[in-house]
């Protein structure tokens, strides 16, 4: 009996390592082993490739070497932000906008900071997850010290008007922050032309390692440290830095940048028969999220009457890797917070699907999901009193 195909299409919850990344970090885990804080040759050449790193990630990113900060992934990098900015401006302000559909590193944060005596506003989307600037402008007041809002938004693929909302940032002289995980590698980032002052990013999402990611931090911004200890990373972030980690994150990133629109070419094409064949086969069913300004990879389906625990777990015995929204909610039986942001149902928000495809996809791969995926939808509301109700078959679709 042969092993099970597998397709992977689940690119927004992590992507693979690429192999020159692999290749680059395998010595840094033995042979160079030294502590780039030692004085001796081993530990100056793992300075070396601290900073040539540095290099490749604020080329990617129109920044400079001395403005990105090394971490342990996204998360971090967003709490040191939010938390970094916000207590450092505390006798300023205590007032924080951010929006109703960021990542849960982002809202935690911020559910932490009010705690603590801030305040924030949630600002609402629009039914694609677009976040308003006219919105963004009412929402500030004398006391706003920081405006966080998502790049790109990691369950339904919306990207943000990222460059207008911080235009309006800067207009009122308030640092902005935007959680850009889903975001690098996928879409061209210039921080200065598009108004950013600090931007969080993520390894593991652009083919680099899990557990090492950056800050970018401008000149200029006041920040608060989030781990205090010694000297590393300029005195801005203690910790002996993850070496391998972070000459990973360096070769990744450069690779990922080096021709987005090209990549994205073969990405959005692939996207885009599957996501059309899939509203064509599957009757009462959604598209969520932009239909245009989207992630080149993304798609997210609402499916009526059935759940998608469910549908995941049968997609899964067929070997399609998939989700229903993001991989830290991935546990949990409450709906998406992205999509009822939306306007969506609740009784829909439970039948999405998400389904990110990368460089490993093929034709082949579209071709075998659009066959396996509307059996899989169709047995289940088989079982579903609630479709069998409804009187919807063969239903039209929404995109």
């Amino acid at each position: 009996m042969g092993a099970k195909r597998i397709i992977y299409m689940d690119h927004s919850a992590t992507t693979y390592v690429r192999k020159e990344a692999v290749e680059a970090m395998t010595p840094y885990h033995a042979e160079h082993f030294g502590n780039p804080s030692s004085i001796y040759s081993i530990a100056r050449e793992s300075k070396m490739v601290i900073d040539t790193a540095r290099e490749q990630a604020a080329k990617a990113l129109g920044a400079e070497p001395d403005e990105i900060y090394f971490t342990s992934g996204g998360s971090e990098s967003d709490n040191w932000a939010i938390k970094g900015v916000a207590f450092v401006n505390r006798k300023k302000g205590n007032h924080i906008i951010t929006s109703k559909i960021e990542h849960h590193a982002v809202l935690h944060t911020c559910e932490y900071l009010e705690k603590e005596g801030f305040t924030v506003t949630y600002l609402p989307v629009d039914q694609y997850g677009l976040v308003d600037p006219a919105e963004l402008e009412k929402a500030i007041t004398d006391k706003t010290v920081l405006i966080s809002i998502m790049y790109a938004n990691n369950e339904i693929g919306t990207i943000e008007p990222i460059a207008e909302l911080g235009a309006i940032a800067r207009r009122h002289k308030i640092p902005f922050h935007t959680d850009a995980v889903q975001a690098v590698g996928n879409i061209p980032i210039d921080v200065n032309a598009q108004n950013i002052d600090l931007l969080s990013l993520s390894a593991h999402k652009f083919y680099g390692p899990k557990g090492v990611g950056a800050l970018y931090i401008r000149k200029g911004t006041k920040i608060d440290n989030l781990i205090h200890g010694g000297g590393q990373e300029r005195r801005r972030r203690a910790g002996t830095e993850n070496i391998a980690g972070i000459v990973g994150l360096g070769i990744a990133i450069e690779l990922a940048t080096a021709d987005i629109e090209g990549h994205n070419l073969k990405i959005r094409a692939l996207r885009d028969r599957l996501m059309s064949g899939i509203l064509a086969k599957i009757p009462n069913s959604r598209l969520n999220g932009h239909p245009e300004k989207r992630l080149p990879g993304n798609i997210n389906i609402s499916f009526e009457f059935i759940e998608g625990e469910s549908m995941l777990l049968w997609l899964d015995d067929e070997g399609i890797c998939a989700s229903t929204g993001s991989a830290c909610t991935s546990g949990s039986l409450e709906p998406s917070h992205v999509l009822l942001a939306t306007g969506l149902p609740v009784e829909i928000s439970h039948g999405s699907l998400r389904l990110t495809l990368g460089d490993i996809n093929t034709d082949a791969d579209v071709d075998f999901v659009l066959e396996v995926l509307p059996k899989v939808v169709s047995r289940l509301r088989e079982m579903s009193p609630l479709y069998q109700k409804s009187g919807k078959e063969g239903g039209c679709n929404v995109q």
